[in-house]
C-alpha cells in the first residue's frame, strides 16, 4: 500500500528484454532496499529483485505491461518513486494500491497563476470513478481532481512544489501517464453493481452523458 507521496526521483539506467520478460534498473537514493521490497515506480507496485545500494532492478510482467507504458520506457527517463508504507507512517496522500488501471493521455498543459493546469484524457472506466475534488493517482502522485472540463477529461492543478519534486512538471501534450482511480470509488461502484443499482462496468446499458 502507498499514499501517492513521491519520496524520490529515479533514473532508468537499463532496460532489458528477454522473450516475454522485461526488467528495469533504476538509479535511486534508496540505500537500504532489500530484495523482495515493494516500490511504486510511476505508480506501479513492483518488486525489487536485485539491489546494490545505488540502484535496484525490478521486473514488469506481461499483465503489468498491458496496463502501463513500461514497454515505452527508455534509458535516462526519470520516474517517480515511493516505497511501501510502514505501520505508523504519516498518511499524507490517499489510499494508493499501486495497481495501475490504465494509461491516460495529456491533452493540455497551461499555467494559471501559481499553478500548472494539466488536462488528461482518461478511459471511460476511470472517468466514471472520477469526481471533482476527489483523488486520483497520476504517475504515482496523489492528486486532487481540480475539475472535469468535459466527459473523459480530468484536470489537475499542480502546485510548484509538486512540479519540482515529481515528473508532472515536465509533462507535455501527447505524453502518457499511469492512472489509478480512487479505490474507495471502486468499492462503492462494485457494491452498487452487485445490488443492481448500476449496470456492470462498461456494460451496454451504461450511460455516458
Amino acid at each position: 500500500m502507498f499514499t501517492g507521496i513521491v519520496t524520490a526521483l529515479g533514473t532508468v539506467s537499463a532496460v532489458e528484454r528477454d522473450a516475454d520478460r522485461m526488467s528495469l534498473t533504476i538509479a535511486s537514493p534508496y540505500e537500504d532496499l532489500a530484495e523482495g521490497d515493494s516500490v511504486a515506480v510511476n505508480g506501479a507496485c513492483l518488486t525489487v529483485v536485485e539491489t546494490d545500494g545505488r540502484s535496484f532492478r525490478v521486473e514488469a510482467v506481461v499483465t503489468t505491461r498491458g496496463r502501463t507504458r513500461f514497454d515505452e520506457v527508455t534509458v535516462g527517463e526519470r520516474v517517480n518513486l515511493e516505497r511501501a508504507m510502514q505501520m505508523g507512517d504519516r498518511f499524507g496522500g490517499h489510499l494508493v494500491q499501486g495497481h495501475v488501471d490504465g494509461v491516460g493521455k495529456v491533452v493540455g498543459v497551461r499555467p494559471r497563476d501559481d499553478a500548472l493546469l494539466i488536462d488528461i484524457e482518461v478511459s471511460r472506466e476511470i472517468a466514471e470513478l472520477s469526481v471533482p475534488y476527489g483523488s486520483i493517482s497520476v504517475d504515482g502522485v496523489s492528486m486532487t481532481v481540480n475539475a472535469i472540463p468535459r466527459h473523459g477529461i480530468v484536470q489537475l492543478s499542480v502546485i510548484p512544489y509538486t512540479c519540482e519534486h515529481t515528473t508532472l512538471g515536465a509533462l507535455q501534450p501527447g505524453d502518457g501517464v499511469h492512472l489509478e482511480a480512487d479505490v474507495i470509488g471502486k468499492y462503492v461502484r462494485q457494491l452498487l453493481e452487485q445490488r443492481g443499482a448500476l449496470p456492470p462496468e462498461g456494460g451496454a446499458d451504461a450511460r455516458h452523458d
